[in-house]
């Protein structure tokens, strides 16, 4: 499942939420043995290219650093609407960024809502946000701010990590099932010492 994160410029929200899914991912056991990170693919990106090829805004790897959290060697980029076909689940941090991918679907699907299902906010994830379901843009404020946006990305992402691994836990049920009924008992012999 291909995942991408998105926020403005891809120097501060979004690459703390995939730097922080991604070490989710890697802790979330799967009933299979494998963990939730290995059918995963984590990106992000930005709804412009403001920041393109930059890394990290340092405060965002700061904060991340704090808690534990690597920077994997991010480079800013800005969303591409081909990008649509390829990617599972679109998840911005704002309403804004939401609404920009969904201008930007529609164009890309001839008005047609095509990837609607696709574009999901981040905090609708998170049960105790309420109603409040953007995450603050921090590039203008200071370490606190960098802070309460990591705090906000967790618990987003935590509720994130924890619904993936229950759908992804399901459709491996599904495969598995149907690959034991599919598969033809080769190799089985029947052996009939009775006789008639």
């Amino acid at each position: 499942m291909k995942i991408c994160f998105v926020c403005t410029g891809n120097i501060c929200r979004s690459p703390i939420a995939d730097v922080v899914l991604r070490r989710m991912a890697a802790e979330t056991s799967m009933a299979d043995g494998s963990v939730l990170a290995d059918h995963l693919e984590i990106s992000s990106a930005g709804t412009g290219n403001w920041h393109a090829g930059k890394p990290m805004d340092p405060r965002a790897t700061a904060v991340l650093g704090t808690h534990g959290y690597a920077d994997h060697g991010h480079r800013a980029r800005a969303f591409k609407a081909s990008w649509f076909d390829r990617t599972d689940l679109v998840v911005s941090l704002a309403r804004g960024h939401q609404q920009t991918l969904r201008s930007l679907a529609r164009h890309r699907a001839g008005g047609r809502d095509d990837h609607e299902a696709k574009l999901v906010l981040l905090r609708s994830y998170d049960r105790k946000a309420g109603g409040q379901v953007d995450v603050p843009d921090p590039y203008y404020g200071e370490a606190a701010d960098f802070e309460a946006c990591l705090t906000m990305v967790e618990a987003g992402c935590r509720g994130l990590a924890d619904q993936l691994s229950v759908q992804l836990a399901d459709q491996l049920s599904v495969q598995l099932a149907d690959s034991l009924v599919d598969s033809p008992a080769d190799g089985l012999k029947v052996r009939n010492d009775s006789a008639s």
